[in-house]
């Protein structure tokens, strides 16, 4: 029985309408789900008190989704308050993933153009090389932090392999990531705001250098990101300069945050459900459907946000022009109008239409190597080390937007 449920329907309710996305208390860290229960029960259509919505429900986020026109991506209005005339700024309001057309086409574009299934297949090998030669290091310690040495590992190498960053020049990557990603969180801190700012402004400087040295060295623009965005279209689109150097940052934090998380929720959430731990064990196969309720059942990016352009009904909620919405992913994933017995793990699950990857003109462009990560990392840590086991109390990220762990101690032997 989760919280939710013990609560009863009057808890339920005043769970729901209590709720602040900037007041959030430390159990909704812990475990969100009782609160998006209690939300997609209650208030589905959440008036926050800063006048924003939330979305909890299946159908309304991928309404949503479904309707870029009237459900835009532009942050400008948003962030405006939020991070000022920063580096941060700059950079979430320049991102693929925080636009509308024309640009988020044309960067889209350039970016799927080397994240092809033939691509995307050709980097199987060495993904299996790298997962391989972590799981030594791992064998001959006998134990291991999942988090470091194994989820945040895989992701780091395998964008620094597809924008051509230099082994030696990688230490700093994640870093930098966890930094501007953790000051998306709804409230924004000083010391995140900080760590933010002076991470956007590294990464730029170092990324200066590289694209230079890619304008003059070009790569394969079929399998190099990088010079895929120097080089531009065919047909003479080109990005800005500065459009160039965000949306490099911004595939570093788009491949490198999600895919740990997957990992990472993957591997602990198996430990939590020893039947379906054994289940899968017994029967590999079941690997990609395993893979697919993982990003259902702990989504790694659990928010996404829009703004409405012009008045729209949702949820039966009349809506004005300029309304702010936090879509909840984590919530939807666990809608049972759409997911039978949704608290449940079942890695045999199928169909699994899950929003992990969101929907629409803005779904990942990086989903089938995300996938591929995934299945490639836990599958082989399972079949190497099918007695894996707690060594410690797992650190939770401390998150709302992004679901994952800090530090995941295991024994291997």
């Amino acid at each position: 029985m989760d919280r939710s449920e013990s609560l009863g329907a009057a808890g339920g309710r005043d769970l729901a309408a209590s709720f602040d996305l900037t007041r959030l208390p430390p159990s909704f860290y812990e475990d969100p789900y009782p609160t998006y229960r209690a939300l997609r029960e209650h208030e589905p259509v959440k008036r926050l008190p800063n006048g924003a919505v939330f979305l909890s429900r299946y159908r309304d986020v991928l309404q949503v989704y479904k309707d870029p026109k009237v459900f835009s991506s532009d942050k400008k209005v948003e962030f405006k308050p939020k991070y000022g005339d920063s580096p941060l700024y700059e950079h979430h309001t320049t991102s693929l993933v925080f636009n509308d057309p024309p640009l988020h086409t044309r960067v889209r574009r350039l970016i799927a153009g080397a994240l092809t299934p033939r691509a995307v297949a050709g980097m199987e090998p060495a993904l299996v090389a790298l997962v391989d030669r972590l799981l030594d290091r791992m064998a001959e310690k006998g134990r291991a932090d999942l988090i470091e040495d194994f989820a945040a590992a895989i992701p780091v190498e395998v964008i620094g392999n597809l924008l051509g960053v230099p082994h030696a020049d990688r230490g700093p990557l994640r870093d930098w990531s966890l930094a501007i990603l953790g000051a998306l969180e709804p409230v924004l801190t000083p010391a995140a705001a900080e760590r933010g700012n002076r991470a956007v402004t590294e990464f730029l400087a170092y990324l200066e250098g590289l694209v230079a040295d890619r304008r003059a060295r070009p790569g394969n623009p079929e399998t190099d990101v990088l010079t895929r965005l120097v080089q531009g279209e065919a047909d003479g689109e080109r990005l800005t300069h500065a459009e160039l150097l965000q949306n490099c940052i911004f595939l570093l934090n788009a491949g490198h945050e999600t895919t740990t998380n997957l990992i990472g929720n993957g591997l602990v959430t198996l430990l939590e459900h020893a039947s379906e731990k054994a289940r899968l064990l017994a029967d590999p196969s079941l690997l990609k459907r395993a893979v697919e309720e993982f990003l259902r059942y702990e989504s790694s990016n659990q928010l996404g946000n829009r703004i409405t352009t012009a008045p729209v009904e949702i949820g039966g909620t009349a809506l004005p022009a300029g309304t702010l919405i936090t879509l909840c992913i984590g919530g939807a994933n666990r809608d049972p109008e759409v997911f039978p017995d949704p608290e449940r793990l079942d890695v045999g699950r199928s169909p699994n239409p899950h929003l992990a990857f969101a929907s629409g003109i803005h779904q990942c462009a990086g989903m089938s190597l995300a996938r591929l990560e995934g299945a490639v990392a836990i599958g082989r840590f399972l079949a190497r080390f099918p007695g894996y086991r707690f060594d410690g109390a797992p650190v939770r990220g401390g998150r709302a937007r992004f679901r994952g762990f800090l530090a995941v101690p295991v024994r291997v032997a």
